[in-house]
Order: structure tokens, then sequence, then C-alpha cells
């Protein structure tokens, strides 16, 4: 068998990432018919409570793969044309030569070259990516506030843009993926999340994901800790938080398990179409969110290590909580991890954030699921 699942390797890589500091981790690796799932340390650092392999948890950004693929489900049924003009659809949101010029692909893949909203939504993150004259303050400010996405996507049509349209390099920006969630509604008649729910997590026959409507996290889960590099000490919990800031682009709450069978359901073409995952898998460098270079294709990015095979998923923070959920191409090999806080690393006399013992912790443990 090839990669079979090493027990005692992963019990030890997840063991390492919450002694270098995680409080709390969870997760899902599966090779074949082998499952391993573990969780190690604890959900509430004020009571000790456990965390355990079948918590729910917010998953940010993985949350882009399932609006892509609703995206492309229309896309298969004729009524969203991916090389269409985004100002076709939604003239008003995105007026003028930009609408003309940005596609519903350069949405998908972060070439639009329309900046991230959310230094402006939120007024203490106004200096990112300067991240030394930043401040959490905001994110306690807007815990319970409801964002209309419309005014969020104005305020990043209306931010100097980044870039050209399909330019050569894009940039990771939420505001593309709120445009896709209203062309969505558009193109439906009903709410992205309805259609999101019905078409993509219900096809996927998962049992405990959903796109929350309110603050809070239904059923068992961890406690969120922000650290905000360094700013917090000790690190505060967000696990109530109104997501509305980012909607269904990265809001899902789902499990390590949930995870691993929607990916490999997308992987099987039981999602969209080989044809539309291919067109997922078509990819474009782009700068992500802490500044690295991915290849990024339509709400899909890869893992590829020289002489190895590559994984296929997508990544995704909230204020407090991370998950990483990669399958292989083939969909054999599965990794899902959570972990329970956000931020760790504190930031250098120069304002760049310095390496911490969680970053190798947690990528031996994402090497020994992937890899074996």
């Amino acid at each position: 068998m090839k990669n079979p699942l090493d027990s005692a390797a992963l019990d030890a890589a997840i063991e390492n990432v919450h002694r270098a500091g995680i409080p709390g981790l969870f997760a899902e690796v599966r090779d074949g018919d082998q499952v391993w799932r573990a969780a190690v340390g604890v959900a509430d650092v004020a009571t000790g409570r456990p965390v355990t392999a079948d918590m729910r948890h917010r998953v940010g950004s993985i949350t882009k793969t399932f609006t892509a693929a609703a995206v492309l489900q229309q896309a298969e049924s004729g009524q969203i044309g991916l090389d269409t003009p985004i100002g076709r659809y939604l003239p008003r949101l995105v007026p003028g030569e930009r609408g003309d010029a940005i596609t519903v692909r350069m949405l998908l893949n972060h070439t639009s070259g329309l900046a991230e909203y959310l230094p402006y939504a939120y007024p203490s993150l106004k200096a990112f990516p300067d991240l030394a004259n930043t401040s959490p303050q905001s994110l306690d400010d807007h815990r319970f506030t409801r964002f209309d996405p419309v005014e969020l996507i104005e305020l990043g049509v209306a931010a100097p843009a980044v870039g050209a349209p399909g330019g050569a390099l894009g940039l990771y920006s939420n505001t593309n993926y709120l445009l896709l969630v209203e062309l969505l509604e558009q193109a439906t008649g009903i709410t992205a999340e309805r259609y999101i729910t019905e078409n993509v997590i219900e096809r996927a026959g998962l049992q405990d994901t959903e796109i929350p409507t309110g603050p809070y996290v239904n059923g068992p889960h961890s406690q969120l800790y922000e650290a905000w590099f360094g700013m917090i000490d000790p690190p505060r919990d967000y696990s109530v938080f109104d997501m509305s800031w980012v909607g269904p682009s990265a809001s899902l709450i789902s499990t390590v398990t949930d995870l691993n069978r929607f990916y490999g359901m997308l992987l099987a073409g039981e999602i969209v179409s080989p044809s539309s995952l291919a067109q997922m898998r078509r990819t474009v460098p782009v700068v992500s969110q802490e500044g690295r270079t991915i290849a990024y294709g339509l709400g899909l990015h890869p893992v590829e290590e020289p002489g190895k095979d590559t994984f296929w998923g997508h990544g995704g923070t909230v204020w407090g909580g991370g998950t990483l959920a990669m399958t292989r191409a083939d969909g054999k090999r599965q990794m899902a991890v959570a972990v329970n806080t956000q931020r760790w690393n504190r930031l250098d006399s120069s304002g760049r954030p310095q390496p911490h013992p969680i970053d190798g912790a947690l990528a031996a443990l994402y090497r020994v699921a992937m890899y074996g």
C-alpha cells in the first residue's frame, strides 16, 4: 500500500504542535480505507475542557471552495459565463471600464485587481499589511456588527486598485468572493447561503456543515484564541463572532471529517463536472494574505513538493482559528487539521512576524499527514 497511515508518527506530530504552543488541535487523515483521527489539548483554557476530533469549527476561507463550486455549477447550466465581464451582471457594483475588464474567472482566481475591503471596514487594521501599525481594537468593536455585503464590496471597489484586471500576479481579496456571492444570488434568484447549502453542502452529504446566520457555533466546538501578533496577550476568545464581515466567502462551520468528505467528492467530479474541476485546477500566481506567492485556481490551490504527489484543497483562518484541508489528486490520501489559535507570531523590530516553533511543528504534521 502506498503511503499507509503511520499512526505513531501522526500521534507524535500532532502532540508536537500542541507542545509548541497551540492550546488545542484536532485532525483526520485518510488513506484509502484507513482513517486516523486525533485531538490534543484543550478547547477552553479556563476550564481545561478537552478538544475532540468531531468538534465543529469555523473554517474560514475553505468556504471559498464551496462558493466557487456553486459558481461553476451555474456556469455548467449556462447561467454564468466564466469569461463574461462582471459588469454585465452587476453593473452597479463594478461600474464602468473595470466592470467591462474584470471577468467572473478573475474574481474566482483573485486576478481582478480589486483591493481587500477588510482594512477599510475595520479601522484599526487600516495600516495592513504594515502589521506594527495595526491593532486588534476593531475585532472587539465589531464582534456583533451585522455588515451589509454590498457596503463591504463598495469599500473594496472604491479602494485603490492593487493591479490591472487579469494581471500576471493576482492578490488574494475577499472583495472578489463577496462579488461572487452577489452574482450567485442574481443567477439563482435565492440567497447564496441557501443555494450553497442545497447544491453543495447537501449534495456532498455533509451532516455537520453549515453557513451560520448568527454569531454562535452550534454544537460541540472549541473556543478560538486570537493573539494578533502578540498584541493580545493572553490571546482572547473570539469564538462568538458575527461572520457577516465575510459572509458566504469565509464563514462556513464544518468538521475535519466533513471537509475530507467534501474535497474527496469534489476531486472525484461529484460536486462539479470533470471539465469544471479541470477549470478549478488551472492556476495562476497569487500573493496570499500572508504575503507569499502561491499557485491559485478557481477556489482551489495545490500543495506541491518535488518528487511528491500533488494535493489540492484550501486553507482558512478566522479570528482565533485556522484550518487546512488537502486531498491528493487521486482522492485517496486526505488531511484536514483544525487549530484553536491564530497569528501567534510576534513582530520583530522591523515589524515582520518572527518565526515560532508552532510554524515548524505544523509544517511537520502536514508533511506526515500528506506524505506518510
